[in-house]
């Protein structure tokens, strides 16, 4: 049980940056070109690699290398994962720490 909780303080760490939501919510389209996300975005180069490195790191978004371009999309199976770990700490269920 204690392992889902120190997964779920990485991945809320990387979503407690308003650049990483951002990204996040583009991702949320589909994937997409690092160059893509850069050119919606007020950032560098730079910056945008240290957020997605992140991101990445926290199993958020998978990334890709095609060519000299990196592509990113949600892992679907970490997003939905963490979504249920959220609503289960805010609702009452049986398997509670609690009880």
């Amino acid at each position: 049980m204690e392992v889902q909780y120190e997964q779920a303080v990485s991945q809320l760490k990387a979503l407690s940056d308003a650049n990483r939501l951002m990204i996040l919510d583009m991702l949320s389209c589909g994937e997409l070109c690092a160059c893509e996300i850069l050119e919606k975005m007020k950032i560098t180069q730079p910056t945008l690699s240290h957020h997605m490195k992140i991101l990445c790191a926290c199993g958020l978004v998978l990334c890709r290398k095609e060519g000299k371009n990196m592509f990113y999309r949600l892992n679907e199976q970490e997003t939905s994962r963490l979504e249920g770990f959220v609503h289960q700490l805010f609702s009452t269920s049986l398997n509670c720490i609690c009880k």
